[in-house]
């Protein structure tokens, strides 16, 4: 029911809301699912590899911003213990990535409060990481941002107001960005629960039904 309700005031208000990656390039959806058979464990496995196979795309469709990946299940996250349960392995994605050259701007799509931040530095991980907490017609949640540059968050505080638009950070580096190529990973959190400057961005799907409830689908705010 909250999950329902957040979404119907997002979208009254969807137009209100700034893009999160402002960009003169187009934007085109990429799937790395287990049902891209072209995706395969040669290139996930190798970052380099990884990087250009994503460059690539780009390049085929006029350097465009890469994007999708909501619910996704992918098998590229077997590349670290991270996402290793007791039973099964976290393969379901819970955000939308976009896919772009490191020092891409991320803008905020509405004013908030910085909730919380941290350096998730583990091999897979989100590496430096903002989230927002947000209130609209009394509706309270998160943004999380995933995959920043080390810097954006050197600075930062808690309780920190964020404007609507403002230039708050941008895509990390490989190095400092769990090890991915460059890219953001967008979520939309209704209960943070006590995690701080983290919150999982990949389930079981045995764990799916709680988190999607808790994680709708972000593309509202994105207005790509």
């Amino acid at each position: 029911m909250e999950s329902l309700l957040l979404l119907d005031m997002l979208q009254k208000h969807r137009k209100e809301f700034h893009p999160v990656v402002k960009s003169d390039l187009p934007f085109e959806r990429v799937d790395i699912s287990k049902n891209n058979t072209s995706f395969s464990s040669s290139i996930y496995h190798n970052i380099e590899v990884f990087s250009d196979y994503i460059n690539d795309i780009r390049k085929t469709k006029k350097d465009a911003l890469l994007f999708g990946g909501y619910l996704e299940a992918r098998s590229m996250y077997e590349v670290s213990d991270l996402f290793e349960t007791s039973a099964k392995h976290r393969d379901l994605h819970l955000g939308i990535d976009i896919w772009g050259d490191a020092g891409t701007k991320i803008f905020a799509p509405l004013g908030g409060m910085v909730h919380s931040f941290a350096y998730n530095s583990a091999n897979g991980d989100y590496g430096a990481t903002i989230i927002l907490q947000h209130q609209l017609e009394t509706i309270n949640f998160y943004t999380l941002y995933g995959h920043l540059s080390l810097k954006d968050i050197q600075t930062l505080r808690k309780g920190q107001f964020i404007s609507r638009g403002e230039n708050f950070a941008q895509f990390g580096e490989t190095s400092e960005n769990g090890n991915w190529p460059p890219h953001l990973h967008f979520q939309l959190i209704i209960d943070m629960g006590n995690f701080e400057g983290d919150y999982p961005g990949v389930c079981t799907l045995q764990e799916a039904k709680k988190f999607i409830t808790n994680s709708p689908d972000p593309s509202i705010l994105l207005n790509i």
